[in-house]
């Protein structure tokens, strides 16, 4: 009898972690991490964690293919002086972040992710400067690494690149892509398979109607970057699913303070 007990307490304890575990569902992008109040370098592992310690339902990152192939976390065309696209790894290397950290990897980021289950990492894939084609073996390496990494669970895309975005709902039907350029009717996403929309906020404060839209045809929304308190509340008035903010503390209060 003893022993049932304790092991159906076992059971119990067991279930009641692994709930604690699953990913947040508060609304909350944290746009290249929480960084902003928490004094880290944009895009880098630190600024990613400080965004989990918050508890944001997402951490956004960006990411660039550096002239020898190697897909690295960064969200200017061009690190410390170096444009990314036409420089080599090792050169890249050469020179750090604030903090002492190195230019990561996608494969050092997304390990970094996979160590907790509560934040999603929303993964940007920058349009190549050199060509469409370039974009869309940005994307497919994007697919390919995230799959390798088996990191599917953790990881959103979004991307500017619509030929991307296709490549990766090409490579993968079921990957959760979201596109970014503003461009493109919530009908238009849905015929080609995209998860949703990412849109800068102004672009949606002029077609209100996509928002209704988009939740109609079963696409989710989302804004860029939202970082005054009007702006947070109104796009939760309209039923945004999420807002990528540089203030996740500020959207979290005002999440928080609905509930």
């Amino acid at each position: 009898m003893f022993r049932i007990i304790a092991l159906l307490s076992f059971v119990l304890l067991s279930t009641v972690v692994s709930a604690q575990k699953s990913f947040i569902s508060n609304k909350v992008i944290a746009h290249r991490g929480a960084w902003k109040q928490q004094k880290n370098p944009q895009n880098t592992l630190a600024s990613f964690d400080s965004a989990v310690e918050l508890g944001c339902e997402g951490s956004e990152f960006d990411v660039w293919m550096t002239a020898d192939g190697v897909l690295v976390v960064n969200h200017d065309p061009d690190y410390m002086g170096m444009p990314i696209e036409t420089t080599d790894y090792e050169t890249l290397l050469t020179k750090k972040h604030e903090n002492g950290e190195k230019l990561a990897t996608v494969e050092e980021y997304l390990a970094n992710g996979k160590k907790q289950k509560t934040t999603k990492m929303i993964f940007e894939i920058k349009p190549s400067k050199i060509s469409i084609e370039r974009s869309k073996e940005v994307a497919e390496k994007s697919v390919l690494a995230v799959k390798k990494m088996k990191a599917k669970k953790w990881v959103d895309y979004i991307t500017f690149s619509y030929e991307g975005g296709l490549k990766v709902i090409e490579m993968d039907p079921s990957a959760n892509v979201a596109y970014l350029n503003g461009d493109k009717t919530p009908a238009e996403l849905k015929e080609v398979g995209f998860f949703g929309f990412d849109y800068n906020l102004n672009v949606l404060k002029k077609n209100p109607h996509w928002i209704k839209e988009a939740k109609d045809l079963g696409l989710t929304v989302n804004a860029w970057t939202v970082n005054e308190k009007e702006d947070m509340e109104w796009l939760l008035k309209e039923g945004a699913d999420f807002i990528t903010t540089d203030e996740p503390e500020l959207l979290l209060s005002i999440v928080n303070s609905e509930k």
